[in-house]
């Protein structure tokens, strides 16, 4: 079967993205990575999961300067919509312009992004953009699902943990901006910038 090569954060919506292309591709979980220092690392959280749901993951290397525009973006807004969207759509160029992805070409580049998001979003001119100069198809298989059909599936189908985005270990963007941002303006950036929220891990399939 073709590759898909999906960003995998760990979390519930990467996850079940994977799954659901998982009929259809040989799925490889793309764990993105600025390469910050962190116990676990993102990469570490990001294999952990891949491995109890089923999927080999490969480590995709981002730009470091991505994050610090990222973070500065963020710092500026007052709020971190734009700088998530700058860092998820250097993701996306990053693994399509991939030639191979666990030791496989790309057929198709894939994320989680669902129909009620606000950030990331991708529109349909950047995803035709990214076909066409890539040669590749991008997918978002839960497009269709709102959030109450996301709760619902992984409720199903996926044993999950949660827990405030401050203290749960995951493989996502926010973690590594966080740090980055703590460490140029301050934890009290980081409180201003992110609203307090729920992160969610993936800990296995649901038996």
């Amino acid at each position: 079967m073709p590759t898909a090569a999906t960003l995998f954060s760990a979390g519930t919506d990467s996850t079940l993205a994977a799954i659901v292309l998982e009929p259809f591709y040989d799925v490889v979980a793309c764990s993105c990575t600025f390469g910050r220092s962190a116990d676990p690392s993102v990469t570490e959280t990001a294999r952990e999961a891949g491995e109890r749901v089923g999927f080999p993951v490969a480590t995709v290397e981002l730009d470091e300067a991505v994050a610090h525009e990222a973070v500065e973006r963020m710092v500026a807004d007052g709020y971190p919509r734009e700088g998530i969207q700058l860092v998820h759509e250097h993701a996306l160029e990053t693994v399509a312009d991939l030639e191979r992805v666990g030791g496989a070409s790309v057929a198709v580049v894939a994320d989680g992004t669902r129909r009620d998001d606000r950030a990331p979003v991708v529109d349909r001119p950047f995803a035709q953009s990214l076909e066409d100069r890539h040669g590749i198809d991008y997918v978002r298989p839960l497009a269709g699902y709102g959030r109450s059909a996301i709760d619902d599936l992984a409720a199903r189908s996926l044993d999950v943990k949660r827990g405030p985005s401050e203290a749960l270990a995951t493989g996502d963007y926010e973690t590594e901006l966080r740090s980055l941002m703590a460490e140029e303006h301050g934890e009290s950036a980081v409180s201003e910038v992110f609203p307090e929220h729920t992160q969610s891990r993936v800990v296995g399939r649901a038996e």
